[in-house]
């Protein structure tokens, strides 16, 4: 039995027949009911879409990610992976959707389309018009990352400021006294990029509670990008003896500056950070960082999406982890 026959005993077309098992178009609910006939009568079953038909559903999430051209890091891909995986282990479906830019339309066709029955946002601004056109559609969705209003929307977050607040209190433990922070884009911070503004409160917070000198500086997603940065802080501010980074994407420009420049870490300058465990691991010698637990952060967004898919009406919930620093070998005594 196929489509074809299908349509044929709904008196349909065949892509009207294919726009209702996957989802990808909206359907009327009556001649949606005549086809769930025509396919319970013919015992059609071919894959989850059919069991999404009865149950009105697509079995079908959007993970919507950075634009199309902008390169992932490697947090950004162990979101994807994990978010594919959960799913994946329940039976659904995910369609990536870029968003930012030309991708926007991608962004609203996934919406208007009614092309999944949820959505996983990433990288989120303090005031994100994503969220807010999501809210406005109806559409469930959860948020890697949360909004300067986080409260009433459901989301899973890294707790920023607290972390870069503590690798600040370390580097101060071990004498440093002058203190570099390097964020994320200049372009992302001032739009009100999440991770980035709660960096700088943290980080702000921290230099001033223990009397440190504190200098901020914006830095691009890349090698080049960090060694620029690092090489322009160790010439224009010489004091500066530890930095702390959530630019994992930068850090083997970072070293390379460095191991230019003669500084050798730990001995004459030290670098801590919050990033994925690749990047620490790679660094040398390895990053005292706070390892991000992407694996489990993408997981717990899939769980929290399908919960609210479940049920509309159920009170918002967040989770936000706040991972220890793993002491490794890349912080030291400020040298006298």
């Amino acid at each position: 039995m196929n489509i074809g026959e299908i349509a044929r005993r709904s008196g349909v077309a065949r892509s009207t027949v294919s726009y209702a098992l996957s989802g990808k178009r909206p359907v009327s609910e009556e001649t949606r009911r005549r086809i769930q006939e025509v396919v319970d009568e013919l015992d059609y079953r071919p894959n989850a879409a059919a069991r999404a038909l009865k149950e009105g559903r697509t079995r079908t999430l959007g993970l919507v990610i950075p634009p199309a051209g902008a390169r992932l890091t490697a947090m950004q891909l162990d979101f994807v992976a994990s978010v594919a995986e959960a799913a994946a282990r329940v039976d659904l479906d995910v369609l990536l959707s870029p968003s930012g830019g030309d991708s926007d339309r991608s962004f609203e066709r996934l919406i208007s389309g009614r092309r999944v029955d949820g959505v996983i946002l990433m990288e989120i601004r303090l005031a994100d018009p994503r969220v807010t056109r999501l809210e406005q559609a109806g559409m469930p969705f959860v948020t890697i990352g949360r909004t300067g209003e986080p409260d009433r929307t459901w989301w899973v977050d890294l707790d920023y400021a607290s972390l870069v607040s503590r690798c600040v209190h370390h580097l101060a433990d071990l004498g440093h006294t002058d203190i570099a922070l390097i964020n994320r884009s200049a372009e992302l911070v001032a739009a009100g990029y999440g991770p980035g503004s709660r960096a700088h409160e943290g980080f702000t917070e921290a230099v001033e509670r223990r009397g440190l000198a504190g200098s901020e500086f914006c830095c691009g997603d890349d090698a080049p990008s960090g060694e620029s940065c690092v090489a322009g802080i160790l010439t224009e501010h010489p004091a500066i003896t530890a930095l702390v980074t959530i630019n994992e994407a930068a850090l083997p420009g970072v070293q390379r500056a460095l191991e230019r420049a003669g500084r050798e870490v730990p001995a004459t300058f030290s670098v801590v950070g919050v990033a994925a465990r690749q990047w620490a691991e790679d660094f040398r010698p390895q990053l005292t960082a706070a390892d991000v637990p992407s694996l489990e952060m993408g997981a717990i967004a899939v769980e929290l999406l399908t919960e609210r898919i479940a049920d509309p009406e159920a009170v918002a919930r967040h989770r936000l982890f706040a991972p220890p620093i793993s002491l490794r070998g890349s912080a030291g005594p400020a040298a006298r």
